[in-house]
């Protein structure tokens, strides 16, 4: 089988993440790096092994030896980026969040369809080996019917209104950085949900320091949902069923840890008490390769080797429907983006 070729558009953090995945995948290449500068396109490339070094994003996507570009920049940029490479023919892996708003993701998802091209958002938890374990004991009914979901993803960071966390520009906040995690993960396991309430502190630039999500779903079924830019909160996420529980221990968005919880009989010793229930309880841990971001990379490659438009793992109506989940909570809350 021959290497997908890759190109990675901007040099920054979450760039070389991917960039150290990239480099432990056998049949991926690291094949060029597009920066605003060639300063920085030369040392991005000589630390990953890069042998294309192009001074702009244009230079990039019309790399012919690039067939998978990977759109790295922050959040107001994607969108653009994104069409440049499709127009220019390239498959595309773009960081989360998908876009800055579902207008911007439906004119993505329809530029690739249109083309016949390969796209897809960035959200790399989903490939993890412990959380496809997840996803199997769902799929095997092993709880249940699923009732409720939580998940969080929070940190602290020192107001800077410098920082791209702070500013509105740059689509700064707590939900488009960290909150789309565990918007994506109940999206993962109940789908789109019918009802959507919402609240978030609001900071001295306008971006939610904090904010928290409730998604009502059919019969009852709820996903309680958070994220934090100025709050350390446990990293942590649970799945509870009728028949049962599943949790993802810290760091669940990278987990090599999870329980599967089933109802325990009365008189059974092995038991965990677990929201006042008691449950049978098996530990699996199951060990990450790499960095974690080379299975989205193995993900994506596996998709353009056959022939595939999208993932069936991270599908992009899935992504459009969580654009336009995230746009309703920000209309419950009046905040905008200068650039939309």
């Amino acid at each position: 089988m021959s290497k997908t070729r890759w190109g990675i558009l901007s040099t920054g953090y979450i760039a070389g993440m991917l960039a150290e995945g990239l480099s432990v995948v056998d049949d991926a290449e690291l094949v060029a790096v597009g920066s605003r500068s060639q300063a920085n396109a030369d040392a991005f490339a000589d630390r990953w092994g890069a042998q294309h070094r192009h001074a702009s994003y244009e230079a990039l996507a019309a790399d012919p030896d690039v067939d998978v570009i990977y759109v790295a920049t922050p959040h107001p940029y994607h969108y653009e980026n994104t069409l440049m490479c499709l127009n220019a023919g390239k498959h595309v892996l773009v960081e989360k969040p998908f876009a800055l708003n579902a207008r911007q993701a439906g004119e993505m998802i329809a530029l690739a369809r249109q083309k016949g091209l390969f796209l897809m958002e960035a959200m790399w938890t989903r490939f993890i080996p412990a959380m496809a374990q997840v996803r199997q004991w769902l799929a095997d009914g092993e709880i249940g019917d699923v009732q409720l979901v939580r998940a969080n993803l929070s940190f602290h960071h020192d107001f800077n209104p410098e920082s791209r966390l702070f500013k509105r520009e740059l689509g700064g906040g707590a939900m488009l950085d960290v909150g789309i995690y565990p918007i994506s993960f109940a999206f993962m396991v109940l789908g789109s949900p019918t009802s959507v309430f919402s609240t978030a502190t609001l900071g001295p630039t306008g971006t939610d320091d904090r904010s928290a999500y409730m998604f009502g779903y059919e019969g009852g079924k709820t996903a309680l949902l958070s994220s934090a830019v100025r709050l350390n909160v446990p990293v942590e996420a649970d799945i509870i069923g009728t028949d049962g529980m599943i949790k993802i221990h810290q760091s669940w968005i990278n987990p090599r840890k999870i329980t599967l919880g089933k109802l325990a009989p009365e008189g059974v010793v092995n038991r965990l008490i677990f929201e006042g229930r008691l449950y049978d309880t098996q530990t699996l841990h199951i060990p990450t390769e790499g960095n974690g971001y080379n299975y989205e990379v193995m993900e994506v490659g596996r998709c353009i080797q056959a022939g595939k438009q999208e993932s069936d793992i991270m599908p992009l109506d899935q992504s459009l429907d969580i654009m336009r989940t995230m746009d309703t909570i920000r209309g419950q809350w009046g905040l905008t983006y200068p650039t939309e």
